[in-house]
Formats: C-alpha cells, sequence, structure tokens
C-alpha cells in the first residue's frame, strides 16, 4: 500500500531543489512538515530501503536515494537484497 505523505515528500524533493537542499542539511526538520508516521521517519532517516519501497512508486524511490547520496550500486543491491529475501543491507 503506497504512502501519500511519503510520495508527496519525495514529489516535493523532485520537483523543488531549494527543499532538496534543507532536506540534506537537515532532513528532521523537513521531515516534521509532512505527516509521516514515526517509524516510517525513522526507516528514511535510516535509509531503510526494504521499509520504504513498497510505500511508494519505483521512480520516485531512485529519485529519493539519488537525493540521499546512496551510490546508484549500493541502492540496486539493497533493492536485489529484498527481491532475493536477505532483507536489509547494510552499507
Amino acid at each position: 500500500m503506497t504512502d501519500y505523505w511519503v510520495s508527496k515528500l519525495f514529489f516535493d524533493l523532485q520537483h523543488d531543489a531549494e527543499l532538496a537542499a534543507q532536506y540534506r542539511a537537515n532532513m528532521p526538520a523537513v521531515l516534521a512538515r509532512y505527516e509521516i508516521n514515526p517509524d516510517i521517519r525513522k526507516a528514511l532517516l535510516e535509509d531503510d530501503v526494504g521499509k520504504i519501497a513498497p510505500l511508494v512508486n519505483a521512480y520516485l524511490l531512485r529519485f529519493y536515494f539519488q537525493i540521499r547520496g546512496m551510490p546508484e550500486g549500493e541502492f540496486i543491491a539493497r533493492l536485489h537484497a529484498l527481491k532475493s529475501g536477505k532483507g536489509k543491507v547494510d552499507g
């Protein structure tokens, strides 16, 4: 099931370079502007791909982790780990 607020955050980050810069500088402050449940907020702060992936469109997910500065290879490895049932991959 998708999460409106997570999707909205990701969409806003994609379309607003100033917001993306603020997010990189102070994630908690930007997250406070969105009605994101505390468990998901924690997953965002921890870059927990497995917890976040089912909540958003794959395109937005990929873009989000680019904004976060996660190397493409690491992002893909985490997705593959989810598919293979290995769960969370530390990176």
